[in-house]
């Protein structure tokens, strides 16, 4: 008797053993799942925060260099009484106003430029200078008085005949040197204002400025003609051309 129990309870633990399951639990499955959810929810968030770092990390970089290059600028704009650096826009003041309906500099302020900018030539040249600088527009503005499409032209004139003092030839009194004149050719632009951005008074707003602009961060730099290429067989001013 003992004998068939033994055996009936052989045969009854074989059957559970052989109806245990194989496969995992559909809830155990669902907890593998969620943790390699989490898992790659977090190489993600991971992967995410460390690209911002770095373009925050080049953000501080840039705007340090070129807090850097304007705190030299500043130095150096101080060499030159009644010129002043606001943010990075070069103001000459009172040293290089113009006269009534008129684009014509005297001789100490054709002088006045053609001593100043290759100081910012200089600067321009070194590291920051040349991967943060874009261009340098040269502004004239006129004041309130005179139609609006006149003073943009002559707004215009003034800003050209700054280029026309910088660009004398190089056999000239004072001339720049040909090396400062090509990097004038890529950098400068000319630009107007008419009565869009009044001083206090008529003669404040008849003046030159020059506003600096810097690239963006990952922007490219333009690839400009070689200046050095171009003929120019009349030296004179386009605004003396009879």
């Amino acid at each position: 008797m003992s004998l068939i129990r033994s055996r009936a309870a052989g045969r009854h633990g074989n059957r559970e053993e052989g109806e245990k399951p194989f496969w995992i639990s559909f809830s155990d499955l669902m907890s593998a799942l969620m943790v390699l959810f989490l898992v790659a929810l977090t190489v993600a968030l991971l992967a995410v925060t460390h690209d911002i770092s770095e373009s925050e990390r080049h953000k501080t970089e840039q705007e340090k260099e070129i807090s850097d290059f304007l705190r030299r600028l500043q130095f150096k704009v101080q060499q030159f009484p009644g010129v002043e650096l606001r943010g990075s826009v070069i103001d000459f003041g009172d040293r290089a106003r113009f006269e009534t309906n008129s684009h014509r500099l005297n001789d100490s302020q054709a002088a006045l430029l053609r001593g100043f900018v290759p100081v910012v030539l200089e600067l321009a040249r070194d590291p920051a200078g040349a991967k943060w600088l874009k261009r340098i527009v040269v502004e004239g503005f006129a004041d309130a008085r005179g139609g609006y499409l006149h003073n943009l032209d002559l707004s215009l004139r003034r800003s050209e005949r700054v280029l026309c003092a910088l660009l004398l030839p190089a056999s000239g009194p004072e001339a720049l040197s040909t090396a400062d004149q090509r990097m004038v050719r890529q950098l400068f632009l000319v630009s107007g204002a008419s009565f869009n951005s009044l001083k206090g008074s008529l003669e404040e707003s008849r003046r030159i400025e020059l506003r600096l602009e810097f690239r963006e961060l990952g922007e490219a730099s333009v690839q400009r003609a070689d200046p050095a290429a171009a003929t120019d067989t009349d030296l004179r001013c386009p605004l003396d051309r009879p």
